[in-house]
């Protein structure tokens, strides 16, 4: 039986992640998936409106399959308190301009109905971040003739991605950037490397794998099609290309950036994920006071116009600079140069191995 990569007929293994906050945009996803990889619309802060919308820009520029991606629905806390937390903001709110926050914005469960603008997409892949949704939702995207996937950080998620009929697990290695995808674990145990987790993965399971984590040019594509992997999945590099949406100081951090530059903190969502260290990171994690960060989404919520108004203003010590560890590889080009030159580096690679394969036999 095929699987759903054959059945997507991509003429290379490249997924360009989902980049939900808007650097993934109608112009980015359409190029990468016209270049024959798999261009993913990161949907999880989108509407059901603006979902539809992202959905027929991606269509009208394609006809090639496409990818939109949510969060799964994580249980809601109780609303924490926030003064702490509020008082802690408030200096960079006058920094930028912007009015004290009093109160936490509201916060909205809108997984439902981003999971029905997401059948109605015409995408045809739907993934998961964070988790698996529930058997019906699986079924609904199954019964749309979706691809499934999900990720996972351990061998152990991986199975529990199988189990619940995924058609793919993404395995994200720690050198990710971004929120990690930690769901059946502590976040300190799962912070496992691609090297080490894709092939123990592989191993494990009897579903395409696709490895992600760190793979920023075709020497990293050969390795994870080495280690099992089916296909890879690239964010970081995909950020700096022409049609990403991110605003020139988030581009410019990362083309700056060094290997040793990036860390996973809490700070701006509330829940981990890899970033370029910058000042709020710094100085929001100083001292190590709990109150000071508040959990997803709430705090996500609560440092959500900061970013807005930071990305306006170019000032990159108050964004969230989600950025993996292969961030010196990053360029700028467009997507579909990106796309070409992947394909070129990882020719050159399995030639080259061949090559020294062959030399050994001498």
């Amino acid at each position: 039986m095929p699987s759903f990569l054959d059945r997507l007929a991509l003429k290379h293994p490249v997924f360009q992640a989902p980049l939900a906050g808007g650097g993934d945009t109608p112009e980015l996803v359409a190029a990468v998936s016209e270049a024959g990889g798999l261009g993913f619309i990161g949907a999880a802060y989108l509407s059901p409106e603006q979902i539809s919308g992202a959905a027929r820009a991606v269509r009208t520029r394609t006809g090639r399959p496409f990818g939109i991606n949510l969060f799964a629905p994580l249980p809601l806390p109780s609303p924490p308190d926030a003064r702490f937390a509020l008082d802690r903001v408030a200096r960079y709110f006058r920094e930028v301009g912007l009015p004290v926050l009093r109160e936490l914005p509201p916060v909205q469960d809108r997984f439902a109905d981003q999971v029905a603008a997401a059948l109605a997409s015409g995408a045809a892949v739907f993934s998961v971040t964070f988790g698996i949704p529930s058997p019906d939702v699986v079924a609904a995207v199954r019964g749309r003739g979706m691809a499934f996937l999900a990720t996972a950080t351990t061998v152990e998620e991986a199975l529990a991605v199988e189990r619940a009929g995924a058609d793919g697990v993404v395995a994200q290695g720690s050198e990710a950037g971004g929120h990690r995808g930690t769901f059946a674990s502590d976040f300190d145990s799962a912070q496992v490397g691609t090297m080490a987790l894709v092939p123990q993965v592989v191993d494990a399971v009897g579903i395409p794998v696709v490895a992600s984590g760190g793979i920023m040019d075709g020497r990293g594509i050969a390795a994870a099609l080495a280690l099992g992997a089916h296909a890879v999945q690239l964010g970081t590099a995909f950020l700096t290309c022409h049609e990403s949406g991110i605003p020139e100081a988030y581009r410019a951090a990362i083309l700056g950036a060094r290997e040793d530059g990036t860390r996973v903190t809490r700070a701006f969502s509330g829940r981990p994920a890899r970033g370029i260290v910058n000042r709020f990171m710094t100085e929001m994690e100083a001292g190590g006071e709990p109150r000071a960060i508040l959990p997803f989404p709430f705090q996500n919520a609560l440092t959500r116009a900061l970013r807005t108004e930071a990305a306006k203003q170019g000032r990159a010590e108050f964004l969230s600079l989600w950025a993996g560890q292969g961030l010196r590889m990053a360029r700028r080009q467009s997507a579909s140069e990106l796309i070409e030159r992947l394909s070129r580096e990882k020719r050159a690679a399995v030639e080259r191995l061949a090559g020294q394969a062959l030399a050994g036999q001498g």
